[in-house]
């Protein structure tokens, strides 16, 4: 594709604006410094972008230095999904823990916290929460980033999480629209589908988005996902059925509509992102994700090239770009008359006492803490690549702060449990799983370790489907590190 001339006229100011591409490196290259004068007015950042509070603060500066109404977005849902404390894990525990509590206040206010520290580093629009109803407990990609399973519990949460985040200044982005827990595949793979009826979709999936739209929420993101009731042919990031009629016309919804991420293979493999995003603008998203993996001056020009070119050719009407570019201009203008978020005191214990909160424990009444130094084995599942594997997660680094000489190993695969026996030694084992009911060598991992050796404590920090059945069982209900610290302090008795 022939690259554009300019980039100050309206038409491909409008092209710039609608893009929230990301970039590598933790300073801005000149290249996004560039498009930023020329119309860009989102940034998208990911851990790779990330080492401190002060290195963050310091980059969206600079950012702002070129464009003082730039969105600087993230992908910060706490818990299992963390950007800010990609390298450490999360000071908060994520939705699932929060909606085990069940306590709307602490919801509110974990969210206000992480609100104000994403505010205190220059980050004013957070892709989150996760709106969607984990219905289908198989589910690959969502897991213990939702609320739970009940549409009421996840639809007052939600906007819960709405409420507190605005009101540190931070636009929540309520995500997956219409709902992502019904699914078997990651959009991430594949072009995951839900096959339900209508009633299903608008008393199960839908009531947590109009739940958050009730709240305010100033951005909403689509699903990679096809959902043949709604339409049976595209996916509900291009699908004006879903977006425009349903979104906007029966649910109300007069925000954002940001896009998952572009470049992952249910449009990227389908569709390819050009033409993906010229669709998903047509249906009536206002701005275009795109750069946690292609993350270049490359990739914004292409977007670019053929959002312009798509109107020159009468395929886009230039009136639905314009009204995108619109509708991020104004979230950027709330953005700057939002209060502030280092506003009131800040409450650095709230993530560890609702973690401890969220602690639900089998076993405890007949426990005798340890006194000596465990071995840690955590049978390990491949992360999804929303979680990512850069964060750490589990009790061991927490079990050896309170019990010095703590040794740990990872495992997975047919022999995980022989092989944790064999390392273990003569030392108490503590057994760390994710997700149990999706894992069969986990489960027979479990069964070998409990006949070789019933006092194993097992630690469960993913959705706790499968039935307790150790001496001392501790469902954490997410692996953020402030959750391996309440369960470690558990078992160490502090």
């Amino acid at each position: 594709m022939t690259t554009l001339a300019g980039g100050t006229d309206t038409l491909t100011r409008d092209a710039l604006t609608v893009l929230q591409p990301g970039f590598t490196g933790t300073t801005a290259p000149d290249w996004l410094l560039r498009r930023l004068n020329e119309g860009l007015a989102s940034v998208g950042l990911f851990g790779r972008n990330i080492t401190s509070p002060e290195q963050l603060a310091a980059l969206t500066a600079r950012l702002r230095q070129e464009r003082d109404d730039v969105l600087v977005a993230v992908d910060e849902e706490g818990g299992d999904v963390t950007r800010l404390e990609v390298r450490t894990g999360s000071s908060f525990p994520g939705n699932h823990a929060l909606g085990a509590v069940d306590d709307v206040e602490l919801t509110r206010s974990v969210a206000l916290e992480l609100g104000r520290r994403l505010a205190q580093c220059g980050v004013n629009l957070d892709w989150a929460p996760s709106a969607d109803v984990n219905s289908n407990p198989g589910n690959p990609v969502i897991g213990v980033r939702s609320f739970g399973a009940d549409p009421e519990l996840v639809a007052r949460h939600t906007a819960a999480y709405v409420t507190g985040l605005q009101s540190a200044g931070v636009a929540a982005c309520t995500k997956h629209f219409p709902g992502h827990g019904d699914t078997a595949v990651d959009s991430h793979h594949a072009l995951p589908r839900v096959d339900v009826d209508h009633q299903v979709l608008r008393e199960r999936d839908l009531a947590p988005f109009r739940a958050a739209i009730d709240a305010g929420t100033r951005a909403v993101m689509s699903a990679h996902i096809l959902v043949p009731a709604l339409d049976p042919d595209r996916p509900a990031t291009l699908s004006r059925r879903i977006l425009t009629d349903l979104l906007r016309g029966e649910l109300g919804y007069d925000g954002l509509i940001v896009t998952d991420g572009m470049e992952m293979r249910a449009i990227a493999g389908t569709y390819g992102i050009e033409r993906g995003s010229v669709l998903a603008i047509a249906a009536g998203a206002d701005a275009i994700c795109v750069g946690g993996g292609l993350a270049d001056d490359e990739t914004v020009r292409r977007l670019r090239d053929a959002l312009v070119t798509a109107v020159r050719a009468g395929e886009l009407p230039e009136e639905r770009l314009a009204d995108a570019a619109a509708r991020v201009r104004a979230l950027a203008r709330w953005t700057a008359s939002a209060p502030s978020g280092a506003a009131g005191p800040a409450d650095e214990e709230i993530g560890l006492r609702a973690a401890r909160r969220a602690l639900r424990i089998t076993g405890g009444e007949t426990f005798t803490p340890l006194t000596e130094p465990p071995y840690v084995a955590a049978l390990t599942p491949a992360a999804n690549i929303a979680v990512g594997d850069e964060t750490p997660w589990g009790v061991a680094a927490e079990l050896a702060r309170l019990l010095p000489g703590t040794q740990t190993g990872s495992f997975s695969g047919e022999d995980a449990g022989r092989a944790v026996l064999e390392a273990a030694g003569d030392r108490r084992v503590v057994a760390v799983v994710r997700d149990e009911h999706r894992h069969p060598w986990m489960s027979s991992a479990l069964d070998t370790l409990l006949a070789a050796r019933p006092d194993t404590i097992v630690v469960e920090m993913g959705v706790p489907q499968a039935a307790p059945r150790a001496l001392l069982h501790i469902a954490t209900h997410g692996a953020a590190r402030v959750c391996g610290r309440a369960a470690a302090e558990v078992i160490a008795g502090v």
